[in-house]
C-alpha cells in the first residue's frame, strides 16, 4: 500500500472525527481552529503524494476546501463528512503506479 493511500485513510478518519456534530465542533473551537490548519497541511501533502502515485485525488481536493471552509458551523460539519467519505473511497482504490507494477 502506497504512502498516499495510507494518508487518505488517516485523513479520512480524522475528517470523520471532525464531522461528528458536537464533538468535532468542540475539538475545532477548543483548539482555536488549529485542527483545520493541520488538516490543510495533511491534505496538501496527501494531494502531492497522490499526484506522484497517479491515484484519485478528489477526496484530497475536497479536504482542502473543507479545511478552508470548516469554520462555518453547519457547512463545515457537512463538508467534513463528505471529505471523509470521498477520502476513504479514494483510499480503497489502487494507484496507477501500483497497478503498473502488478501488471508489468
Amino acid at each position: 500500500m502506497s504512502a498516499s493511500r495510507i494518508l487518505k485513510w488517516i485523513t479520512g478518519g480524522l475528517e470523520a472525527l471532525l464531522g461528528i456534530p458536537v464533538l468535532g465542533g468542540t475539538i475545532v473551537v477548543s483548539l482555536l481552529w488549529t485542527p483545520l490548519a493541520i488538516m490543510l497541511v495533511l491534505h496538501i501533502v496527501t494531494l502531492v503524494l497522490t499526484k506522484r502515485d497517479g491515484g484519485p485525488f478528489t477526496g484530497s481536493v475536497l479536504g482542502i476546501i473543507t479545511s478552508c471552509l470548516g469554520w462555518i458551523p453547519f457547512v463545515g460539519m457537512v463538508l467534513h463528512i463528505l471529505s471523509a467519505i470521498f477520502l476513504m473511497i479514494d483510499g480503497s482504490k489502487r494507484d496507477n503506479k501500483s497497478q503498473e507494477v502488478i501488471q508489468g
